[in-house]
């Protein structure tokens, strides 16, 4: 029997054999009656789901939004959880929202106040970010920000007092490793009462749903996963959920046996030397945003525009990559920086430069049992020109029509060297071989430019979505190049090739 636990306000919550893509949403609303968290989208797209969700970190508990309702249930294992019912009704965030009018129609306003919360306690992606950006995962159906905003800038920041909880955590996981064999244990509840371990997981609710004979694995190392991809090729592996909550909710797909890896210690590291940033499979967004930021401004606020906190807060550079989406926004820019992707496959390992890992549509160069282990990303050359722009049609929390990143030397006024990608162009993140060649060993110049402009029509034929026609985007991509080289030539930067125009 497979047993998930995990805290809900000092309470101990045991699901025995629970259904591995059943969401934490539908457990607050249907079973335990936590009705203050919403569905709005059923994909992680508005906000009025979010809950915390508190990891132990050494001796203390680290928080972050996330959408319960692309969370599915074994991902909370060992961890505490946090609904509007945990702040009572008469927190700060809820004072200045009701004193604002920042509840209007009042379905979106549980998720505002979590996220707001977590803020106002420094929770995962909210340090360093402004008000409006913290809450890009939060939408408003009344189109009343105003209020919102002026409320959660009048609450003041604090800091929890999680030590009793972080306590209650250490416990939880050494019951974990016991598989909920009776053994004492000294812990406390977050109320500080002391309390036998034992006796209170005999206490706990057991609220699984049915799992229906599907299985789950939650492995603790690399080699741990490495054992299991071994003897189950086929399993689907689920880092944060952002894309396959999807495939669930949406699809209503049925996933037999699931690998979650969002906790794998060694897959979560993040190093950075002179010579460039290794980062881990399971680094999420959030935590890579300062590291990619310091290799070029432009990686960080590409981060920025990538969904919203509570996705940045779920979603992986591993699993984006994994995944093979061809309007994934990071590949291009790693792309276009060099990147190498490292993968496993039992002790063996292997490394390519990322480009080569997309395939087709939907087709990686990924073999039965391989998966991501990290990805390289080397830092630019002082003198590499680097430029990184998203396009689409809302600023914030929204999928590219065009994602472009250039990295162009150039010495002596003649570029020496150019890689450039493009994500929303083609069937997969690609490189631009026909527009590289006409830049390469060549003046930097308008002329320049605008055969290399030219040559993006022979590396892409770009489809017609909702999001953009070819024409569109072909004219985007060849618009952003110019973009860089005005940048560098004072110009402005408004000009609109007439292929735009006639578009």
């Amino acid at each position: 029997m497979a047993t998930v636990r995990f805290l809900l306000d000092g309470e101990t919550i045991a699901l025995d054999d629970p259904d591995p893509t059943g969401t934490v949403l539908d457990l607050l609303r249907y079973r335990l009656r936590r009705t203050g968290t919403k569905e709005g989208c059923a994909e992680g797209d508005c906000g009025a789901c979010t809950v915390l969700v508190g990891a132990l970190d050494g001796d203390r508990v680290a928080w972050r939004a996330v959408n319960a309702c692309i969370l599915f249930l074994p991902m909370l294992h060992g961890k505490a959880l946090m609904t509007v019912e945990s702040l009572g009704g008469t927190h700060a965030v809820q004072r200045e929202l009701v004193a604002r009018h920042g509840s209007q129609c009042g379905f979106c306003t549980p998720g505002f106040v979590m996220s707001l919360y977590g803020r106002s306690i420094g929770a995962c992606g909210t340090r360093g970010l402004a008000l409006a950006d913290v809450l890009s995962g939060n939408l408003c159906r009344c189109t009343g920000y105003g209020p919102i905003l002026d409320a959660g800038a009048a609450v003041p920041p604090e800091v929890p007092d999680d030590g009793a909880l972080a306590a209650h955590l250490k416990a939880l996981a050494t019951l974990s490793v016991e598989r909920g064999r009776d053994t004492p244990l000294d812990c406390a509840r977050d109320t500080g009462e002391p309390l036998d371990c034992a006796r209170d997981m005999e206490e706990t609710r057991d609220l699984a749903p049915d799992a229906g004979g599907r299985t789950f694995h939650i492995p603790a190392t690399a080699d741990e996963l490495a054992a299991l991809l071994l003897a189950f090729p086929d399993a689907r592996i689920v880092a944060g959920a952002t894309d396959v909550g999807l495939w669930v909710t949406k699809q209503h797909r049925i996933l037999d046996r699931t690998i979650f890896i969002a906790d794998i210690a060694d897959l979560g590291r993040v190093a950075e030397s002179a010579d460039g940033v290794r980062i881990g499979a399971t680094v999420r967004y959030a935590e890579a945003s300062a590291p990619l930021a310091r290799l070029h401004p432009d990686l960080g606020e590409l981060v920025r525009r990538i969904a919203g906190t509570q996705v940045r807060n779920a979603g992986t550079i591993g699993g984006n990559i994994a995944n093979g989406s061809p309007i994934g926004d990071m590949p291009p820019a790693l792309i276009a920086l060099g990147a190498t992707l490292t993968l496993r496959h039992g002790d063996a390992r292997r490394t390519m430069p990322l480009e080569d890992y997309f395939i087709g549509y939907g087709v990686q160069d990924r073999r039965p049992g391989e998966f991501v282990e990290s990805v390289f990303v080397p830092r630019p050359a002082a003198a590499t020109r680097i430029a990184v722009t998203k396009l689409s049609k809302r600023f914030d929390s929204d999928i590219s029509a065009v994602c472009g990143a250039f990295a162009v030397s150039i010495e002596g006024g003649v570029v020496t060297a150019a890689r450039i990608a493009f994500g929303g162009m083609a069937g997969t993140p690609a490189r631009a071989p026909r527009c590289e060649a006409a830049l390469v060993d060549q003046p930097w110049s308008e002329a320049t430019i605008d055969a290399a402009a030219a040559a993006l029509a022979l590396d892409y034929a770009p489809l017609t979505d909702v999001r953009g026609s070819s024409g569109y985007r072909l004219a985007a991509a060849a618009n952003l190049l110019r973009r860089l080289w005005l940048a560098d030539a004072d110009e402005p930067l408004s000009v609109l090739s007439p292929e735009l125009i006639d578009g």
